[in-house]
């Protein structure tokens, strides 16, 4: 990491603090000698006498009672500078209250913070005054794109057509199979594959075939709702995928001219298919034969080495605390995390790919609306989703939802009918999904609660006090806290850097603390910061900062749209992130629509007002509450009762946000309750100019966020509202409990025994691959998330949709074809020779009849079961003798995002709890517990959640005899499912045939 280096300071910055040093130099010195000069002392010459008391007051009088009051001012006004400036040049964390002085201590803070960035010692003021905050202000590179260059798709020919008569300038020729009774043609148009960040739009395409950008209407006339050869259609103008045939007006230029009769043909196939039918085809080379040789796929470059210097003795002038550099050698730092393509998406970014991806739009913004504009929207009246690369980017938001989401499916999955599957989410909802699931970062999450947990239970532990987190860096392997006062002494295994001003967790020394002693985890710790929510990312990671440590109101200036994008972030990561516990988190001005959406996320911690004054009573009383319950605990501070478990509820945090500005009198009035000078486990965050606020933060229209006095600089972290608009709509999809059947399974010829297939893809489970050729371990997550994508669709896909789904954000055609060929050369070939993977007839990429996938093979005993009901109970059982785990487990971050719209996972866990379900029944019909046990299990390694199959092997195990193992798989159970708290329990069902197995069962979970 580099290190920090301030802003230079200007000429205004100069001007501003020379001010400052003079309005501090005449409030603190010229009042008095004013006041002294002109009025003399205020102390009496003498004890006042009973008789003052009855005579008259005059004119002198009053001016001595005026007089005292300024000295009574200027005591307090001196007061305030003293402390702000002993706050700041000691560093001591947040300056202390001094009493009734909230607007005057407001504008001394403003003063003194201005004065002192005159001089160097600035250096070592407080981190909360710091320009410098261990951060470097995020360099601003704009990547350059190369422009695709306009040329029109050339398509496969039919051999045996006649020539069509010669066509307009500009026109690709082609051969005509139709009668001269049918010389009606059309023109068409093959929408492009993407090329780095550029996707092809309708706009781009009406202005280079058409001319006019403007038309692009006509051309999504012709083709609305029109079935392409992916199986979806064209609804929206902004929506259009690599691969689409387009019909266009009889004026294009550019566009192929084909026999009218075939428009169909090219629709459903993507060119026209021979009048006779094809002879049996036979496996095409493992590789396409290009007209030149295409370049091979460069080496994946090395991630540069860290900037920064090994952790060292700060010098007395070192700037405030930076984040030092992870002392392992060659360990991938923050920066690189952000560099990775696949980690962190482009702003101009697109997806295409199969059934619900999406294509950009053109140009290096990424604006995918035809006419340019990100946010205008169709004359359908829908808007345009565009790429959601802001959900992609928020990695922590991410990683909370889809685990909110998969605790609903998880509902969904329960409800579900037998011989059925959960609705899974279409259209925008899908490419939201997708982008969750590229930008979710699960593990960094887990480092962030589990750290901060075993950071309070040690702490506690050894009777001290939590420290004041004012920031936190969290990169690939490491957590930094940035706390003050700085404190050199952390519990182990946190170390100090920066003379005690970083404390860092490394993930490798978490997980060897959950290791060593499994039993003593932090699962019954409170979160001891709840307020920590990202603010964005810079080039050395992604910055999180405490809502509670301002002690006070935050405001958000900046342009309304982006202010309110960043707001809502802010809402969503609070919503939905593990390292918090109970919380309330109150929405103001959001909105109807916002609001219902948020509370179907999080309805145990959302609430949404129309208005400020709809909060203010519930906001005044938890303030109240709390500092009740600091008076009763006898503890110094939130912080320390969260730490040692004491009064537990009071400190449950909650958090104000709202949309839209405040009055002045709201203000006031919120700057009077939330400046209570210590912490109070509440927030503040408002938008727009706050006089009193604590904490000002700026964004601009780019999404740069300043942090104030914090010193943060940062890419913000933003949720505009057409992409939160898809979030709720992936949400509803999640909340619906209707499902479809299941297709039916296909029979046909039996799958390869697998001693005799040439390679094996196992899904049904940990990814496995075997197969006899070579492979790169640097590609191999590459190449078998194509193998995975190929074997989930074994009809075959087109080039370029593979490239969409496994390439989200675009690839050059020599990148993806040099894949696939290294697809095929591991496959390696079948017994008669041929490649196991192909291109057919037409131009679809499939893999041999010798490929043997696991998923398949269970579909076809699943088939053969119900062909044959007399050896029903033994195809069951072998097809569950395939499962070995959750689906695809073990699949690495950032990839196989193509899952959100294909129905694999759906078909799968339905398809498998079915059989488990059935063969569990069969097998007692046939007075075989044990046996009904074992189909259960079997069941429960790919859909551990299922409650239905906890049921079966509930059922199963009475019906062998054991009663010691109900209990014990009760004990499993609960552990599994029961103490999840966004389910509070168990199904009443289960409860029920719990208590009914294991009678008193509740009172002996309850010890």
């Amino acid at each position: 990491m580099t290190p920090p280096r301030g802003r230079r300071r200007s000429a205004g910055d100069v001007a501003a603090g020379i001010g400052a040093m003079l309005a501090l130099a005449a409030l603190v010195g010229g009042v008095p000698y004013a006041l002294l000069t002109f009025f003399g002392s205020a102390l009496p010459d003498g004890m006042p006498a009973a008789s003052d008391l009855t005579h008259r007051l005059g004119p002198g009088a009053l001016i001595t009672v005026l007089v005292v009051l300024v000295w009574l001012a200027w005591a307090q006004l001196t007061a305030c500078v003293v402390v702000e400036v002993y706050a700041g040049i000691r560093g001591v964390g947040v300056p202390a209250r001094v009493p009734l002085a909230g607007g005057t201590q407001s504008l001394v803070h403003r003063l003194v913070v201005t004065a002192l960035l005159l001089f160097t010692a600035t250096s070592v003021i407080m981190p909360a005054f710091s320009g410098g905050g261990g951060l470097t202000q995020q360099r601003a590179a704009a990547a350059a794109r190369p422009q695709a260059q306009p040329q029109a798709q050339e398509f496969h020919r039919v051999a045996d057509a006649p020539e069509r008569p010669a066509a307009a300038p500009g026109d690709v020729a082609e051969p005509l199979t139709a009668s001269p009774a049918e010389n009606r043609t059309t023109k068409i148009y093959r929408v492009q594959p993407p090329e780095g960040r550029h996707h092809e739009s309708l706009w781009e395409i009406a202005e280079k075939c058409l001319g006019d950008g403007r038309r692009y209407q006509e051309i999504h006339d012709l083709n609305k709702n029109r079935v392409q050869p992916d199986g979806s259609r064209l609804t929206h103008a902004s929506l259009i995928r690599p691969g689409w045939v387009l019909e266009m007006p009889a004026d294009a230029r550019g566009a192929k001219v084909i026999p009218l009769q075939d428009l169909d043909e090219y629709y459903r196939y993507g060119h026209a298919v021979p009048d006779k039918d094809p002879a049996p085809s036979k496996p095409a080379p493992s590789r396409p034969a290009p007209s030149k040789p295409a370049p091979a796929e460069p080496a994946p470059a090395r991630p540069p080495a860290s900037h920064a210097p090994a952790p060292q003795t700060p010098a007395p002038h070192t700037p405030a605390p930076h984040t030092p550099a992870p002392q392992t050698p060659g360990q991938q730092g923050p920066a690189q995390q952000h560099a990775d393509p696949r980690r962190m998406p482009p702003a101009g970014g697109g997806a295409d790919g199969p059934s619900g991806e999406m294509t950009g739009g053109a140009g290096s913004g990424g604006a995918s609306v035809p006419g340019r504009n990100s946010s205008a929207q169709e004359h359908d009246g829908s808007f345009d989703l565009g790429w959601p690369h802001g959900l992609a980017a928020a990695s922590l938001l991410a990683a909370g939802l889809l685990t909110v989401l998969g605790r609903r499916r998880r509902v969904q999955m329960w409800n579900r009918a037998f011989g059925h599957m959960a609705v899974r989410p279409e259209g925008a909802a899908a490419e939201v999904e997708r982008a969750l699931r590229l930008g979710a970062d699960a593990s960094a999450a887990r480092l962030l609660d589990l750290g901060l947990r075993h950071l309070s239970k040690s702490m506690a532990a050894g009777g001290r006090a939590l420290p004041t987190v004012y920031g936190v860096h969290l990169g690939v392997e490491s957590l930094d806290l940035w706390i003050a006062p700085a404190d050199r002494n952390p519990p182990a295994p946190w170390q100090a850097f920066d003379d005690g001003q970083v404390w860092r967790l490394r993930a490798e020394d978490l997980d060897a603390v959950e290791a060593a002693d499994p039993a003593a985890g932090a699962g019954d710790v409170l979160a001891p910061y709840p307020g920590l929510v990202s603010i964005g990312t810079n080039d050395n990671g992604r910055i999180l900062v405490d809502l509670e440590a301002a002690h006070g109101l935050i405001a958000l200036r900046g342009p309304a749209d982006t202010r309110r994008a960043a707001l809502a972030a802010i809402a969503l990561e609070l919503a939905t992130n593990r390292w918090s516990d109970h919380m309330r988190i109150t929405l103001v001005g959001f909105g109807t629509e916002f609001g219902e959406g948020m509370a179907e996320i999080a309805p145990d911690r959302i609430r949404a007002v129309p208005n400020l004054a709809d909060a203010m009573p519930e906001l005044e009383g938890r303030t109240e509450e709390v500092r009740q319950a600091l008076a009763a605990s006898g503890v110094d501070s939130v912080l320390t009762g969260r730490s040692r478990g004491v009064f537990g509820e009071a400190w449950m945090p909650h958090y104000l946000i709202m949309a839209d500005p405040p009055s002045e009198q709201e203000a006031d009035r919120l700057v009077a309750l939330a400046r209570t000078g210590t912490r109070m486990a509440a927030g503040y965050i408002v938008p727009g100019e706050v006089q009193g606020a604590t904490w000002t933060w700026d964004i601009d229209a780019a999404g740069r966020l300043h942090a104030g006095v914090l010193g943060f600089q940062v890419a913000a972290q933003l949720v505009p509202e057409e992409h939160y608009h898809g979030v709720f709509e992936l949400f509803r999809t999640a909340g619906r409990l209707d499902a479809v059947p299941l297709p039916e399974p296909a029979g046909g010829e039996e799958p390869p025994a697998a001693q005799r297939s040439s390679a094996q893809v196992r899904l049904l489970g940990p990814i496995e691959v075997e197969a006899p050729g070579p492979m790169d371990e640097d590609r191999r997550d590459l190449c078998t998330e194509l193998l995975v994508y190929l074997a989930a669709h074994p009809n075959g896909v087109h080039p370029t949709v593979l490239a969409g789904a496994i390439w989200p954000r675009g690839v050059t055609a020599a990148v993806r074809d040099a894949s696939v060929a290294r697809v095929s050369d591991w496959l390696g070939r079948d017994t008669r020779g041929r490649p196991n993977l192909y291109y057919d007839d037409r131009g679809r990429i499939k893999l041999g009849s010798e490929v043997r996938v696991d998923l398949a093979v269970f579909r076809w005993l699943v088939w053969r079961s119900a062909a044959e009901p007399a050896s029903e109970a033994a195809y069951m059982s072998y097809a569950l003798d395939l499962v070995r785990g959750p689906l695809l487990a073990d699949r690495p971050r950032g990839r196989y995002s193509w899952l959100a719209s294909h129905d694999l996972e759906y078909e799968a866990a339905a398809r498998v709890v079915d059989v488990a379900h059935r063969l569990v029944v069969l097998r007692l019909d046939e007075g075989d517990p044990h046996g009904a046990v074992g189909a259960a299990r079997a069941g429960l390694r790919l859909a551990p959640d299922d409650e239905g199959l906890w049921r079966d092997l509930l059922r199963a195990t009475h019906a062998s005899g054991d009663v010691a193992q109900i209990g014990v798989i009760v004990d499993e159970m609960r552990s599994r499912i029961a103490h999840d708290p966004m389910f509070g329990g168990l199904q009443p069902e289960t409860e029920a045939l719990v208590e009914e197995l294991l009678p008193g069962w509740h009172r002996v979970g309850s010890r």
